[in-house]
């Protein structure tokens, strides 16, 4: 967002309005709000949003102990994320190593 808050000003200023409008219409508590936003960050791959949710968890009242359990709960999902998505992938193995089904690759 940082390059698109220096070009694209205006867009980036709408992302601010939701956050506020998600702040004040927020159905669950802030502990809940950073455990979620942590798994997120963790998914992306963010270190500053993991470092940022992380420490907003604790501020929250969240425990070292309740904040491990969120990350073992994201890396559990995504174990089962990854393994139902590459089973439906090539789950027609057989026949792509007969040469019966293209990978549609760039060469």
């Amino acid at each position: 967002m940082r390059l698109v808050a220096e070009w694209f000003p205006e867009f980036a200023e709408k992302f601010e309005e939701i956050d506020t409008m998600f702040a004040e219409k927020r159905l669950f508590d802030e502990k809940t709000y950073q455990f979620i936003c942590l798994a997120l960050a963790i998914k992306g791959r963010s270190a500053p949003c993991v470092k940022k949710h992380f420490m907003g968890a604790l501020k929250a009242g969240a425990t070292l102990q309740e904040v491990s359990q969120v990350i073992a709960l994201t890396f559990r999902e995504s174990a089962g994320n990854d393994d139902c998505w590459i089973h439906d992938l090539l789950s027609d193995y057989r026949e792509m190593i007969k040469g019966n089904v293209g990978c549609n690759c760039p060469k």
